[in-house]
């Protein structure tokens, strides 16, 4: 493995973790779609920024983008505070008309300049080695690597500082405020870090693929634990290995290393989606079936326990006759007696069922409830 593959992955992963790390929390509170507000409205900025240092190396560009990415949420927040339309529908209005405005900046004024909208939207991890940063004649590194990596230790102060902040605003804003926490504060100092994040990363992935590294590894957490710890921790490292899988999968695909990392971040929700032990659903359809055998079983204490005693009971508690009266297919059935004899609410004899006492203590808790 060349050192140039290790820096590629080594950029790749330290972006998804941290993209990983502030999304949490854009998930949880709901505002996903602002890492995508944020990742194209720093167009904008750096258009700006460039047309007064007229360069594309230098540092105010990323000061100009993180900017942007401040005014976007806090435009965001004035139209909704407005009442008239809901976040959702203020992202939809505000992030489209910074973004028109940064395309023709670029497309009018930097025309011939590598700074066009493909390269900021899609981005090129391939390229990222071969911008060093230089400090007296010492190759410190990549500067997409040595960049994300400040920005990763910013991004975990943040949230390591304002932890408290942070889990209560989003959990319950009232109470936060009822404490003294001021929620629109803390609000600002998460999206301060989500637009730094977003502005750093869009250089070595791009701006829409940091959607898919802030959103889906987040996402995929969520469906699995019900802890925010674990949920953090699993959102970063979810992010880290698809970075890795994303790698690979396009040194063998020969393809975007930053699209093949967000696919396999996709690939890794869709599974969660599908096996998640709790939330995923094979384990909804698992526990629906679950709930109508239980419910099923029930019905047929009540049933035995309505006809015990009474002249029909010889009939009614034969098991071939449960379908005619209790609508249900012989299989189905089958099914709901051999449940209900493990469970030890009726038993079997020549063919009839029988109550127990546990099972006539369940009729009588269901009809009285």
């Amino acid at each position: 493995m060349t050192t140039g593959q290790l820096e590629i992955q080594a950029i790749a992963v330290v972006t998804s973790v941290s993209c990983a790390l502030v999304g949490t929390f854009l998930v949880l509170r709901r505002t996903a779609l602002l890492s995508d507000a944020i990742g194209h409205s720093v167009l904008v900025g750096i258009a700006v920024a460039f047309l007064f240092t007229g360069s594309v190396t230098s540092p105010l560009l990323l000061v100009g983008a993180a900017l942007t990415g401040l005014v976007t949420v806090a435009l965001v927040d004035v139209v909704t505070r407005t009442g008239l339309v809901r976040e959702d529908a203020a992202i939809g209005l505000v992030f489209p008309a910074l973004f028109s405005i940064g395309v023709i900046v670029v497309s009018r004024y930097a025309d011939g300049v590598h700074l066009d909208t493909d390269a900021v939207l899609l981005g090129e991890l391939a390229f990222a080695p071969f911008d060093r940063l230089v400090i007296g004649g010492w190759d410190v590194g990549p500067m997409s690597l040595v960049l994300m990596t400040a920005v990763l230790v910013v991004d975990v102060l943040v949230v390591g500082v304002l932890w408290k902040e942070l889990k209560l605003s989003t959990f319950d804003a009232a109470l936060a405020l009822s404490l003294g926490f001021s929620p629109v504060v803390v609000g600002y100092a998460l999206m301060s870090a989500v637009s730094l994040t977003a502005v750093g990363a869009f250089n070595a992935v791009g701006s829409i693929l940091v959607v898919a590294l802030m959103v889906a590894p987040p996402a995929t957490a969520y469906l699995l634990t019900d802890s925010l710890v674990r949920m953090t921790v699993l959102a970063c490292a979810i992010g880290g290995i698809a970075a890795l899988g994303g790698y690979w999968l396009a040194y063998a695909l020969d393809a975007s290393i930053a699209g093949c990392i967000a696919a396999v971040c996709g690939g890794v929700f869709g599974l969660a989606w599908l096996l998640a032990p709790r939330r995923g659903l094979v384990a909804a359809a698992r526990r629906r079936t679950r709930q109508r055998l239980e419910f099923a079983q029930t019905m047929l204490a009540i049933h035995l326990v309505n006809h015990e005693g009474r002249p029909e009971e010889a009939v009614e508690s034969r098991v071939d006759h449960l379908g005619e009266h209790l609508r249900w297919d012989a299989g189905f059935a089958g099914r709901v007696v051999r449940s209900a004899e493990r469970r030890g609410l009726v038993s079997r004899a020549d063919g009839r069922l029988s109550v127990t006492e546990q099972g006539r203590e369940l009729a009588g808790r269901a009809v009285t409830h």
